[in-house]
């Protein structure tokens, strides 16, 4: 996961790294990252889109939009470059290099800064400027095919188990391939959100611009969208 660090242990964490552009990533690995990202609080509070270029600058590549930070994230409104970190992290840096925001990523995970107030890199989802929380999505929902036919009624709860993890509750009349899960527990990351089993088994879905949630594509069998009752 990524945290964000303090200033002091930045700036000697990327002394080394922030002075070639991307030394460690091929030309691939900057186009991949290159476009509008959202760098958001977990919180759920507002945050601000940031476009990564592709064209390389003394200590990185071009970061444009930084204004639109003003308010949300003051702190990046001297966003001028982002580059890859020789340990895999990816910095943003100001215009003299001054270190302002350290990302990491775990695996199948977003990036994420580090810090006890962590902060999203995510790819933009259309005019959507705040990533989901567990308080803002509980309530009652609805597992269907894009046709509407429904699959199951769920509610999602702020209630923990005993090692934090939210609770749901899907109803007794669950179509088999959602059913079958026995779903109990949920959690969100990024735009993400994934339903638990106390077997092992998982459900994840993918936010949408409106809101709603579409099945992720790396799960198994037919589409299936997570939608507000």
């Amino acid at each position: 996961m990524i945290r964000l660090l303090g200033p002091a242990a930045v700036a000697a964490a990327l002394a080394l790294t922030i002075v070639q552009p991307a030394r460690a990533a091929d030309d691939e690995m900057i186009q991949a990252q290159a476009g509008v990202w959202l760098v958001a609080p977990e919180s759920g509070a507002k945050g601000c889109r940031l476009t990564f270029g592709t064209n390389a600058v003394s200590g990185g590549y071009e970061i444009t939009g930084a204004d639109a930070c003003a308010v949300p994230l003051p702190a990046l409104t001297a966003a001028k470059i982002w580059n890859f970190t020789d340990d895999g992290a990816l910095a943003i840096v100001d215009g003299g290099g001054k270190p302002l925001m350290r990302f990491q990523q775990e695996e199948g995970s977003p990036w994420e800064s580090e810090g006890a107030d962590p902060t999203w890199l995510l790819p933009a989802l259309g005019d959507v400027d705040h990533v989901p929380t567990v308080a803002s999505l509980a309530g009652a929902w609805r597992i269907q095919t894009p046709d509407g036919k429904p699959i199951c009624d769920i509610t999602l709860t702020t209630d923990k188990d005993q090692d934090g993890t939210s609770k749901m509750s899907p109803s007794g009349d669950c179509a088999s391939e959602v059913g079958d899960l026995k779903l109990s527990l949920w959690a969100t990351e990024g735009f993400g959100l994934v339903m638990l089993g106390n077997d092992g088994s998982s459900l994840s879905f993918d936010m949408k611009p409106d809101g709603s949630f579409q099945k992720s594509e790396e799960e198994e069998g037919e589409p299936l969208l997570l939608v507000r009752k």
